[in-house]
């Protein structure tokens, strides 16, 4: 199915005019979606309720009103709402050009693509490569839907990307939090560093990620439609004995769980346990019913437990 473009553009460089076509980055519609229903299997229809009286009121006898106070509006007809929309403008005007990473992700909103519209496939060209080559992105205004809104123009590997930003009163500070920075010890940081080295790739593959909720609801889905009984899925727990005792204890018992994901199967050396550990564990290993142990190792086996004591 053919891409359809959301908007015509024209982006606005020095004295260049770049006609481009815009087209949504994301598909939203991907998710597993439910209706709502009667009792009896019916759909039902959304109604617009009015609070004063209660009765249902038809969507041909609503106004638009902007809330000034509690309780209290100022009505816009269509043609009132029309003037105030006749100031989108489809000139996307550059202002800046900024460093790609000097633009924090946290002010990312929603992401399209731009492609060259008719005669602009040179120009477009052109500002595509000039960004890559000075790792810089674009900063532009765009007033559209009675807003001023700042666009993030970047170049990626097939085109560009046009990428709408939150301003600063859009995005909150992470410093309301009040987050308490504690200190570490050297140890622990080199610790974690060798954790991260172990897992780290060396670039982001969205391929190798799937949204496995959605393949579980789907399968439920599935399950429903062949008449079956969902069962829930287990809780996730953690395992015996991986109760955390302390952050050292942890980040050990990490870095040799990587190990052990990554390297091949390998002897491994016996460990010395404490001698309290060492008779709780020999206590604890079940005796085999049907055959007796030899002599020599029934009179060797004690023998070596009180050596340790």
């Amino acid at each position: 199915m053919a891409a359809r473009s959301i908007a015509s553009l024209t982006l606005s460089f020095g004295l260049v005019s770049i006609p481009v076509k815009l087209y949504s980055a994301t598909d939203s519609a991907s998710g597993v979606g439910f209706n709502l229903l009667t009792p009896e299997g019916g759909r039902v229809k959304q109604q617009y309720i009015s609070e004063a009286t209660g009765e249902v009121v038809a969507r041909a006898d609503m106004k638009k009103g902007y809330e000034f106070e509690k309780g209290q509006f100022v009505v816009f007809t269509p043609d009132e709402l029309k003037a105030l929309e006749e100031g989108a403008t489809h000139v996307v005007e550059i202002v800046s050009f900024v460093p790609e990473k000097s633009v924090d992700p946290l002010y990312y909103d929603k992401a399209y693509f731009i492609a060259p519209d008719k005669r602009g496939g040179k120009p477009y060209s052109l500002l595509q490569q000039a960004m890559r080559e000075s790792e810089r992105c674009a900063l532009a205004k765009w007033s559209y839907k009675g807003k001023t809104r700042i666009v993030q123009i970047r170049s990626a590997e097939d085109g560009m990307v046009f990428q709408q930003l939150l301003f600063a009163d859009e995005v909150r500070s992470l410093s309301e939090l009040h987050i308490e920075h504690v200190a570490v010890t050297g140890t622990e940081l080199q610790l974690a560093l060798q954790i991260i080295d172990q897992v780290s790739e060396d670039s982001y593959d969205p391929t190798a990620y799937e949204d496995e909720e959605k393949k579980r609801i789907l399968a439920a889905i599935d399950q429903k439609i062949a008449g079956k009984q969902i069962v829930s899925p287990a809780e996730p727990g953690m395992e015996s004995g991986a109760e955390v005792i302390d952050l050292m204890e942890a980040l050990r018992a990490s870095l040799g769980r990587n190990k052990t994901k990554q390297a091949a199967p390998a002897k491994v050396a016996p460990v010395k346990k404490a001698p309290a550990a060492a008779s709780d564990e020999l206590a604890s290993k079940p005796r085999r019913p049907a055959k007796r142990a030899p002599a020599k190792v029934e009179e060797a086996a004690p023998a070596k437990v009180r050596a340790r004591k």
